[in-house]
């Protein structure tokens, strides 16, 4: 399958729950091969997001694609796709093994499921799959979850915090799991807080915030190519107030006293200069390499600071 092929399509997304705007004008695309990671704060719309990519929830405006097939409730092009959303869903008095097929009878297809023997071993349950699954710890629910989202052998993976009660092992095991499935060309969008898994992991991102898409795009380009820098100064709030009203600068933070200016655009000499001619005094300036927490953090907070 090739890469450069957008698997999920999400165009122009916009959800209400009365007078609440969950979603706002949502676009981006996730192609084959690649793991995209949906972030945002709590109630930022990622899970609104994820029920409209899989039809559970029909959008107030725009359109989702699956493989370039339009995505409405029960659409047959979602047997291609491996879910897991809204947690562990599992009938308590029905064991691991039964579970699967109930879940696998709901496609009407004759089982088993054509990737189930991967997905047991991934799920490690061993001889629990012949345990009710009331006596299941939080861990082996959301194993058994992943299992089922996988046994079909999807080209599309779209997962809500996949890595919720598991250990580091399993951490792990689930991370090498999507990164061979993704080399093998099916393309993953997952929606988590652990950031620093997110960055091993993810080869783009898409951040959202009260509904509305922050940025997307590769994952490489935003820490390596954003254009950070950290300014040291004596006046950090009058390089706050000046930076904010700069063009080209997308977030401005605060940083063990220093100002953090991300500004794609915009080379460091040039923020400095802004600086001096705005009568602020600049003692250094350097280009600063972020993690993911960073980066994500400047990008919300600049746009907390955007919307009010």
């Amino acid at each position: 399958m090739p890469t450069s092929r957008v698997m999920i399509h999400a165009e122009g997304l916009s959800k209400r729950y009365g007078r609440q705007r969950a979603v706002q004008e949502l676009t981006f695309d996730v192609e084959a091969g690649r793991i995209c990671a949906l972030l945002g704060p709590n109630g930022a719309g990622k899970t609104s997001t994820i029920r409209m990519l899989v039809g559970l929830t029909v959008p107030d405006a725009g359109v989702v694609r699956i493989a370039g097939t339009a995505v409405s409730l029960g659409a047959p092009v979602l047997r291609r796709v491996g879910v897991l959303i809204d947690g562990p869903a599992l009938v308590p008095h029905l064991t691991g093994i039964a579970n699967l097929k109930l879940f696998w009878a709901a496609a009407r297809q004759t089982w088993p499921p054509p990737g189930l023997g991967d997905a047991l071993d991934l799920a490690g349950l061993g001889s629990a799959f012949d345990r009710k699954v009331k006596g299941y710890s939080m861990g082996m629910k959301q194993r058994l979850m992943l299992a089922q989202a996988f046994m079909r052998r999807p080209d599309v993976l779209i997962l809500d915090e996949p890595a919720n009660g598991l250990d580091p092992a399993e951490v792990r095991a689930l991370r090498n799991y999507l990164a061979d499935r993704a080399a093998d060309g099916i393309a993953v969008l997952v929606s988590s807080h652990q950031l620093a898994e997110v960055q091993t992991l993810a080869t783009d991102i898409v951040v959202m915030n009260h509904g509305r898409l922050v940025t997307a795009g590769r994952l490489d380009d935003l820490l390596d190519g954003a254009g950070t820098c950290r300014i040291r100064t004596e006046e950090p709030d009058r390089a706050l107030t000046v930076l904010r009203d700069t063009p080209g600068v997308t977030a401005t933070t605060m940083d063990d006293g220093d100002v953090m200016v991300t500004a794609p655009s915009v080379p460091v000499s040039g923020i400095v200069e802004t600086l001096v001619r705005a009568g602020v005094a600049v003692a250094g300036a350097s280009e600063d390499h972020r993690s993911l927490e960073d980066a994500y953090l400047a990008l919300t907070e600049g746009h907390d600071h955007a919307a009010r």
